[in-house]
């Protein structure tokens, strides 16, 4: 008789699966099963093997590819162990009294008391019904080995998997170039604490005591000569010190007192009207500045500040890299003179830096970003980051 292997769900794999399956042992047990009538049969078994069993039944009520519901009974250390099985017909010997029968949907816990008896039985071991009792109560079953990996993929699968690992390895990449980027920018780029464009302008100043009416607004561009605002001042201050001995009666005073100089403030130059520092109608003192000018055709150039501990990198004639608020591109630019703040012993350099590309006398005042490469592969990376905009904008992020 030729026994068939157990039927059962691919997803689990018994322990011992590298054992063999099929071999055939005169193990003492009955199959208790129904009869075509519903009654209770019982038959001892011939043979009993992990994947089926055979029976001798002179007149079998048994049918050829029919599946019947029983129960195997062993004996173990006096007891009655019993296993529901299920099994399907699948021979019969020549005189018909010899029944070969296959197992079906056997349970994991089956299969585990199936294989220790089998085991036992091969073994020489005397089966006792706590070692029963600890083989069903362990975890007898596991996932199966994958010993072909990518076999079960197709192509699409083959290619989400691939794609998925480049994207990771690109993302990895991107990471570790930020990093190394942002350390380089920490131990070998010289950062300015401050800058801004500087433009060198013109204060108008009030020649007289009075009050100012403007005639050229803030932002607009003035010719040399041109009217900038009106001023009025009183003629007694006009004619103070001036009056001879005898004028100076309390009735002149009152007179001139009450009459008004009318004059003129007038551009010095082309220049572009920065601010207008004192309002229209305000009353002030002689010398104020009322108007803050910048030529049209001055030179614009930076103005940064350095801590003083940055002395041996900040020279003359060295290159620095700078990008002005507003402006995507960074620029480029050496420094032309450095000295100490305010002219004295302060513990920062003020420097001034000449751009290579003239800047627009618009930007003064604007604040800018100064640093100096400290290494020739500085001005490689800076050109390389500023040509990706998206770089930028993650990097300024982050500050």
């Amino acid at each position: 008789m030729s026994t068939a292997s157990i039927a059962m769900s691919n997803d689990v794999v018994h322990e011992s699966e590298v054992q063999r399956q099929h071999v055939r042992l005169k193990l003492p047990a009955k199959l208790k099963f129904y009869g075509p009538d519903r009654e209770m049969l019982e038959c001892e078994l011939l043979d009993l093997s992990a994947g089926g069993f055979s029976l001798y039944q002179p007149d079998s009520p048994f049918i050829l590819g029919r599946q019947h519901k029983g129960k195997l009974v062993f004996q173990v250390d006096g007891l009655g162990l019993a296993i529901d099985v299920e099994f399907v017909v699948r021979s019969f010997s020549d005189d018909g009294e010899r029944v070969g029968c296959e197992f079906q949907n056997l349970r994991p816990r089956e299969i585990a008391a199936l294989r220790y008896l089998i085991t036992a039985y091969l073994s020489g071991v005397v089966i006792s019904l706590g070692d029963m009792l600890a083989t069903l109560q362990r975890e007898n079953f596991t996932k199966p080995r994958k010993h072909d990996s990518g076999s079960s993929l197709g192509f699409f699968g083959r290619l989400r998997a691939t794609t998925l690992s480049l994207l990771i390895f690109l993302v990895g990449l991107c990471a570790f170039g930020f990093v190394l980027y942002q350390l380089y920018g920490v131990y070998f780029v010289t950062h300015a604490e401050s800058a801004r464009v500087n433009v060198p302008g013109q204060l108008i100043g009030l020649p007289r005591d009075g009050s100012v009416t403007a005639l050229a607004k803030v932002g607009a561009v003035v010719a040399k000569g041109a009217p900038l605002a009106s001023f009025s001042a009183s003629l007694l201050d006009v004619m103070k010190g001036n009056l001879p001995p005898g004028q100076a009666t309390p009735e002149n005073l009152e007179r001139l007192f009450s009459r008004t100089l009318q004059g003129s403030l007038t551009s010095p130059c082309d220049c572009r009207v920065v601010a207008q520092l004192v309002p229209d109608g305000q009353v002030v003192g002689k010398g104020t500045t009322v108007f803050e000018l910048m030529p049209t055709n001055g030179v614009a150039t930076i103005e940064a500040r350095f801590p003083y501990k940055n002395f041996s990198r900040i020279q003359p004639g060295k290159g620095v890299n700078f990008q002005v608020v507003g402006e995507e591109q960074s620029r480029s630019g050496k420094i032309t003179t450095v000295m100490l703040d305010n002219g004295g012993l302060a513990s920062d350099l003020r420097v001034t830096i000449v751009p290579d590309s003239a800047l627009q006398t618009e930007l003064a005042g604007r604040p800018v970003e100064v640093s100096i490469e400290n290494l020739p592969i500085g001005n490689w990376l800076s050109e390389a980051w500023a040509n990706n905009n998206w770089i930028n904008k993650v990097m300024a992020a982050t500050k």
